[in-house]
């Protein structure tokens, strides 16, 4: 009796103790959906794209394929980050952190410079970042 009443014990102890995972369903407030070393603009400047029409642009490019669906359009912002014209290899921009306040999301950008000494590749590039940011509030880049 001792034994089939300890083993009850024991089963309705495991069966009422459950584990419960979150899953968060919860989009991230940005992603880097490209970062390239050549392709950007010829000089360094960050453009926002918030507008249907300028998003839309995106959905045609290959690189982007599979990154960009069609309610992005409605519910995210892009940033297209362009470090400028560099005489190698070894360059890239990228986002360092990024903040988000009542009215506004603040973008903190870090160039990343080629280590001294590093062998690099002797061509001229175009290193460049897209951004996807899950919101539509207005967008600080510093």
């Amino acid at each position: 009796m001792k034994k089939s009443f300890l083993l009850l014990f024991l089963v309705l102890v495991l069966f009422s103790c459950k584990t419960a995972i979150k899953v968060s369903a919860e989009k991230p407030l940005y992603e880097v959906l490209l970062q390239q070393n050549d392709g950007g603009g010829n000089i360094n400047f960050y453009e926002i794209l918030s507008e249907p029409n300028e998003i839309k642009m995106l959905l045609n490019d290959e690189k982007l394929k599979g990154k960009i669906n069609a309610t992005d359009v409605q519910q995210s912002n892009f940033v297209i980050l362009n470090m400028g014209e560099k005489p190698t290899g070894g360059y890239a921009i990228t986002v360092e952190n990024v903040i988000e306040t009542d009215k506004e999301i603040i973008i903190k950008v870090k160039e990343l410079l080629p280590e001294p000494g590093a062998i690099l590749l002797q061509s001229i590039t175009y290193p460049y970042t897209i951004v996807k940011v899950n919101s539509k509030k207005e967008i600080i880049v510093k």
